[in-house]
């Protein structure tokens, strides 16, 4: 056995790699979710075509010539350069971290493929979030291995980009997610991180998408007082004290027979799971005191009958704006990989629409809007958002009291 060093470089040929052979990464995460990751590149270092890049939402590329497999902690790729495309000039093997910490807290680590190991640790990096670990290149018509040891402080995000990829994933690649294999290596999730950016989820099996959870968190920290405001308040000194958020989720549907509708807390309409609309907000969280936020779940077994649902989130009481919240919304359908998005814009206006889920030819697909509204005149932020959107709703004053 060869112990490699990082920059060392050697030939496939002289490490016994020939034909179909394991590339095996264990990555020590102290308790850290890291994603493992092959970027199939071109002879421009670019990922040209995103079904070269092999992860847990793509565990194969085309043709077979890379392929990961999951288990007891460690994430194998077998490799068979000879299945790769001429286009494919570099394999390169990435871990990133999707959550808190950084590399520097990685334990004793290794990369292991024939007869060679590259050994690395949290003392080889600083507070980077992503690591090229190594890469398998074609040079002279030989392949090779490099020792790389790379870090890179933006994450997959930065690693992507250094490719020419985009975190979004293509409608067209089916997303599913494998049963649990390993505690240490995250379920990585779809980030939709530019306002249009879709993703598509297919049926497997011919079954429907199960029980669909969207739930909505937000920041649960009280607020800091806002300075007062209006000359009579000001000479009192008082402000506006610190309270907690509320927001609250919702949805506008539009079923298969075209008729419309709303769930949300206003006005206590909190639909049905096993019935129309199918879909059915699970509670109202009015403090932000519940770590769970809020949940609407959507019944994915009767998929076939809901044309497309709009999430929503206003602001009913609390949070001056989307910046302080911190609000993300995670759609998690069973098997599939959850898909995020994130209410990145620091407009006071008090609604956001969130996202679109739609029935695209029998496949689920998530749409990010992030597009935020308020009230105009005697016109509601939801009448707003419903005409934006076409449902042909019509709105009365609502309370949840």
């Amino acid at each position: 056995m060869t112990d490699f060093a990082r920059g060392q470089k050697g030939k496939l040929s002289d490490m016994g790699c020939m034909g179909a052979f394991p590339i095996v990464l264990n990555i020590a995460a102290q308790g850290m979710d890291v994603d493992i990751s092959c970027f199939g590149l071109d002879a421009n270092d670019q990922l040209s075509d995103d079904r070269y890049m092999v992860f847990f939402n793509q565990k194969s590329c085309p043709g077979g010539g890379v392929a990961l497999a999951i288990a007891n902690g460690q994430s194998t790729f077998t490799v068979d350069v000879s299945c790769l495309p001429d286009s494919i000039y570099k394999l390169v093997f990435a871990a990133s971290i999707g959550g808190e910490g950084t590399m520097r807290k990685l334990g004793p680590s290794s990369m292991r493929l024939g007869s060679t190991t590259f050994m690395f640790s949290g003392a080889d990096f600083q507070d980077e979030k992503a690591v090229i670990v190594g890469e398998v290149y074609k040079r002279n018509g030989q392949w090779r291995f490099g020792a790389v040891g790379q870090g890179y402080n933006g994450g997959l995000s930065a690693l992507l980009k250094h490719f020419g990829g985009t975190e979004a994933v293509s409608p067209s690649i089916p997303v599913s997610l494998p049963a649990p294999e390993a505690t240490n290596v995250s379920r990585s999730k779809i980030t939709l991180e530019k306002r249009g950016d879709k993703v598509s989820l297919e049926k497997t099996g011919g079954r429907g998408f199960g029980r669909i959870r969207v739930n909505l968190n937000w920041n649960q920290e009280s607020l800091p007082a806002v300075e007062a405001k209006g000359l009579f308040n000001k000479i009192l000194g008082k402000g506006q004290p610190s309270q907690g958020i509320d927001l609250d989720l919702g949805c506008f549907f539009e079923l298969g027979d075209g008729s419309p509708g709303g769930v949300q807390a206003l006005g206590n309409t909190w639909g049905s799971f096993d019935r129309p609309p199918f879909i059915h907000l699970a509670g109202d969280d009015r403090s932000g005191s519940n770590v769970g936020g809020e949940d609407l779940f959507i019944n994915g077994d009767r998929f076939d009958q809901i044309k497309r649902i709009l999430i929503f989130t206003f602001i009913y009481n609390g949070a001056p704006n989307w910046a302080v919240t911190n609000g993300v919304v995670t759609i998690d359908v069973p098997g599939r990989a959850p898909v995020e998005v994130r209410l990145d814009n620091g407009t006071d206006a008090p609604m956001c629409a969130i996202a679109m889920i739609e029935n695209a030819g029998g496949n689920l697909q998530v749409t990010k809007l992030v597009e935020y509204f308020r009230q105009a005149g005697s016109t509601s932020a939801h009448k707003l958002l419903n005409d934006r959107f076409g449902f042909g709703l019509r709105f009365s004053a609502g309370s949840k009291d």
